[in-house]
């Protein structure tokens, strides 16, 4: 259905005809989502349909991260028709065609298919920083030194040092140069070996890095004998939002990561890239955290077809997320604080204004199904989301989720604020 997202039209339509029911206890979705700090989503689960009892009128819209995918018809045809072989001796073909369609995409000479954005970015701490005490740069707010359990530290033994994170995703390069080591060999101090950033930036919202700041990081590592590594997470939504071939903006890397099972779509699998000789000591690296795999041609099949056929996509994701940010703008009383220029890839970030209502409990909301709004929309609505870092909501499209589906949850949005006004009405 079309719907305009100008304003919150339905807001005074609801509260005219008295459709507008109380709103749940604060508390009614906690035991089913469980209670995150902010600066975590990954532990709270999928909630279960909280309405009347007619599942079959709910609609779920979720966005609660774009690792949610699931392999479509295509995906699972190119899995059980995959050629496969043992990787671990080098004898998947699958594998080898990604890893070699991976490096020529990214400029790389070489590439390496392994579980995990995780798993792929501590292999490039520990290749980048050979020895225990070594130090890595990154930012406080990055992927990387948030959650990824401190794994450089824990497994690799290598120090991490931080730069301030600014809202852009990018860091001040003064304070940069600040970090980097100088006293090697005096033992009282780490060695500075790596700089990492992260593209599209994670909690910044989806942030992209200007191709100038990154030319300007690799030169001040050139300077001082630094590797530059990007988790690269959503390196292919950047290079879209900016019009660019993946390899322009990786051209000031020594390294990147790629997720494949994010916008891409495929079930699992990121690719690690960079030099032969870095790609030959990240394998060592990949078996001792137990990353070898034998016949991954099923998965590594899937990378394929992300790469070949699912970057183009993503501009539709990046349009979605907009379109329900100028919802949340639009919408009469203004409740919602969003900075539609950070807009950038499909990673949105907002906050509410209203000190009455908080980010847990406005997804709780988002997430519940009652009586009245399934009688006042004709079905009950379920989006997904998360309350996240810095008392704001994060919500992520993918593509799983269509510009119908966006309507949906603005229609859900426009919905659950009209019971917040009707609230506050009646407690005056």
């Amino acid at each position: 259905m079309a719907l305009k997202t100008s304003s919150c039209r339905l807001l005074f339509k609801f509260i005219h005809q008295g459709v507008v029911a109380p709103l749940a206890a604060q508390n009614a979705l906690r035991s089913v989502l469980g209670c995150s700090s902010t600066r975590g989503y990954y532990n709270s689960g999928k909630p279960s349909y909280a309405g009347p009892g007619r599942a079959a009128h709910v609609r779920v819209v979720d966005l609660r991260s774009d690792t949610v995918t699931k392999p479509g018809p295509a995906m699972r045809q190119a899995m059980a028709e995959a050629e496969v072989g043992d990787d671990v001796m080098g004898e998947d073909p699958t594998v080898n065609e990604l890893q070699k369609i991976a490096a020529d995409m990214f400029g790389m000479e070489a590439a390496l298919f392994v579980p995990s954005g995780t798993m792929s970015n501590l292999i490039a701490v520990m290749v980048h920083c050979r020895e225990r005490g070594d130090e890595v740069i990154v930012g406080d707010l990055s992927h990387l030194h948030i959650y990824e359990q401190g794994g450089s530290a824990q497994l690799a033994g290598v120090h991490s040092t931080t730069v301030t994170t600014l809202p852009d995703g990018t860091f001040d390069l003064e304070q940069l140069e600040s970090k980097i080591r100088h006293g090697y060999p005096d033992p009282h101090y780490p060695r500075s070996r790596l700089v990492c950033v992260e593209n599209t930036h994670n909690i910044q919202g989806g942030r992209v890095l200007p191709l100038a700041f990154l030319q300007e990081v690799r030169a001040l590592a050139d300077r001082y004998g630094l590797s530059v590594h990007m988790d690269g997470a959503r390196v292919m939504n950047a290079a879209v939002a900016q019009g660019v071939p993946p390899s322009a903006i990786l051209q000031h890397t020594d390294t990147v990561s790629v997720c494949l099972s994010k916008g891409l779509g495929a079930p699992v699998g990121t690719v690690l890239a960079g030099p032969k000789d870095f790609i030959s000591r990240a394998v060592r690296c990949r078996k001792a955290l137990g990353g070898g795999m034998r016949q991954a041609g099923i998965l590594a099949a899937d990378g394929k077809l992300s790469l070949q056929n699912m970057i183009g996509r993503l501009e539709e994701d990046h349009g979605n997320a907009k379109t329900f940010a100028q919802a949340l703008l639009d919408c009469n009383p203004n409740l919602f604080a969003v900075d539609l220029a950070a807009v950038e890839t499909n990673i949105l970030r907002f906050r509410l204004q209203d000190l009455s209502l908080s980010p847990r409990e406005f997804c709780d909301h988002m997430a519940q199904v009652s009586e009245s709004e399934e009688a006042a929309l004709g079905q009950g609505i379920q989006v997904l989301m998360y309350p996240h870092f810095g008392n704001s909501v994060r919500a992520v499209w993918h593509l799983g989720i269509s510009p119908e589906d966006t309507q949906l949850a603005i229609q859900k949005m426009q919905f659950v604020v009209s019971q917040h006004v009707m609230e506050n009405i009646r407690a005056q």
